[in-house]
């Protein structure tokens, strides 16, 4: 039976268990993040496909399994496309990371094209249009998920010139001075252009990717609006008064849409209410003695800001000694996994500020830092937001950032400061934040003290608000409306022009 709904993710949504010697795949034991929500859309049709890769080396692949069900999620199978080793190095790991990532987080310096694979890339990014095209009834949506898979669509379109293709972005997507280093970037835009409705955080990143496509393509922008709703449109540093909304090419009208990714408060109120949970969290408490606490949340990056923030407090205990003793900083960074090249400075960094700080403050009965680099369970992390006093989230750059949105819901509206950067996109969201501007060392260091100076009134007052926001505009207010979005979708064309794929 043919697929009414295709969602192409690399991740796959489900836990490899072995037992008795044999494989079963089930729902994953945590489900956080966006696979669940992207999940919760096979529950509308009668048969969905999920397509994601799998690394396999050569004696697993003579007997490799393509399609596979999730046990108790019977309504949609998910299809793995077999990658070498090699194959997934110079894809995710070389051409993603160190050619992509930078550009797409605004980081041109540490851009580099010499190492990456291109023809590898073009070649994976096909094996995924043409397992969605086997999958796909003709009237079936084909929804494509992040930057790996750029040219999917192109590819699904040559197949299937009628499918109903979207594409959501994940991440920032860049200014067109930025974007247009690369060497492809003709092609990735062909390939965008070739949906029915790409997708983006917020307009900041959905107007960037029109004028990169008016750079470099004669685009006709057919409508536009102004940005309304719960998002910010000035005064911050991504905020965006208008925002494009349709545009025409090659005889093919692309819907461009703008909403950012909200969190799961049920979820979140679920794990903090079990019995569990609360003993966890009344531990943490009592390893504090009454010491504040600050949370920082994320993994080894350069985008991340993790160094900005370490050396920001370790200026804040250099000069306030008063602070000695009675204040903790305990920050999450998970290790990259290996063969990530790109991220070994940035985790010897790291682990450097870590010791320095530690060292040079660190009494017998009073650690300033405790670092994780390995990653807590939900139940952990959330008892964390939970007891923290301030969460600080200063990436310098972000597609959205849902850790903000977390401690939010963890504090329920009641007390809680934090401090949030301007270059994340939630921060158009929650303008109630202490936003901040973490390439400045004065702002850093403002936005730190006005934390910890705030009164129980103001962070009420402050976080109730957000609350409000976050609640009403949650991970199901994204999907249902995504969803009622693509049912009216249709693919609308005028000519039948193709672009070439160069």
């Amino acid at each position: 039976m043919k697929s009414s709904l295709v969602i192409l993710y690399h991740r796959e949504p489900y836990d490899e268990v072995v037992e008795n010697g044999k494989i079963h795949y089930r729902p994953k034991k945590s489900p956080n993040g966006i696979v669940p929500t992207l999940k919760s859309f096979f529950a509308d049709v009668s048969q969905g496909t999920w397509i994601a890769w799998k690394q396999v080396n050569e004696e697993q692949k003579k007997d490799f399994t393509e399609r596979v069900t999730v046990e108790d999620e019977g309504n949609y199978n998910v299809y793995r496309i077999p990658l070498s080793a090699d194959q997934v190095k110079h894809f995710y790991h070389i051409t993603s990371k160190e050619a992509f990532w930078p550009i797409l987080h605004s980081f041109p310096y540490h851009f580099t094209s010499e190492s990456s694979d291109w023809e590898n890339f073009k070649e994976i990014n096909r094996l995924f249009a043409e397992a969605a095209c086997e999958e796909a009834a003709d009237d079936a949506l084909i929804w494509v998920h992040d930057y790996n898979l750029w040219l999917a669509p192109y590819y699904i379109r040559q197949k299937m010139p009628n499918a109903r293709i979207a594409f959501f972005h994940h991440t920032p997507f860049p200014s067109v001075d930025i974007f247009n280093i690369l060497p492809w970037r003709e092609a990735i835009v062909d390939s965008l252009l070739c949906c029915d409705v790409v997708g983006f955080h917020i307009p900041r990143y959905s107007e960037n990717f029109v004028n990169v496509a008016r750079s470099l393509r004669p685009v006709e922008i057919v409508k536009t609006e102004k940005v309304a709703g719960h998002m910010t449109s000035v005064g911050i540093a991504l905020a965006e008064p208008d925002r494009t909304t349709k545009l025409l090419y090659k005889g093919q009208i692309v819907n461009i849409d703008a909403f950012p990714v909200g969190t799961n408060p049920k979820n979140i109120l679920e794990v903090l209410a079990k019995p569990k949970t609360q003993t966890r969290l009344e531990q943490i408490k009592e390893e504090l003695h009454g010491r504040k606490l600050l949370v920082a949340a994320g993994r080894v990056d350069y985008v991340k800001g993790n160094s900005e923030k370490l050396e920001a407090f370790g200026r804040l205990l250099e000069r306030r000694p008063d602070l000695h003793g009675k204040i903790n900083f305990v920050m999450t960074c998970v290790q990259p996994a290996s063969g990530m090249r790109v991220y070994e400075t940035a985790q010897k960094q790291i682990e450097q500020l870590v010791g320095n700080i530690n060292g040079q403050y660190a009494k017998f009965n009073w650690t300033p830092i405790r670092l994780f680099t390995q990653p807590l369970s939900l139940e952990e992390l959330f008892c964390y937001y939970r007891a923290a006093d301030v969460c600080w989230t200063t990436p310098l750059r972000d597609g959205l950032n849902l850790v903000a949105k977390e401690y939010i819901v963890a504090h329920e509206g009641q007390d809680g400061v934090l401090i949030l950067s301007e270059f994340v996109g939630a921060a158009i969201e929650l303008p109630q934040a202490i936003l901040t501007n973490p390439y400045s060392i004065d702002r850093m260091d403002e936005a730190i003290e006005q934390a910890l100076a705030m009164t129980p009134e103001e962070q009420k007052e402050r976080m109730a608000k957000m609350y409000e926001t976050v609640t009403t505009y949650d991970v199901s207010y994204w999907a249902d409306r995504l969803f009622k979005f693509f049912k009216d979708m249709k693919h609308e064309t005028v000519s039948d022009k193709e672009p070439v794929l160069s």
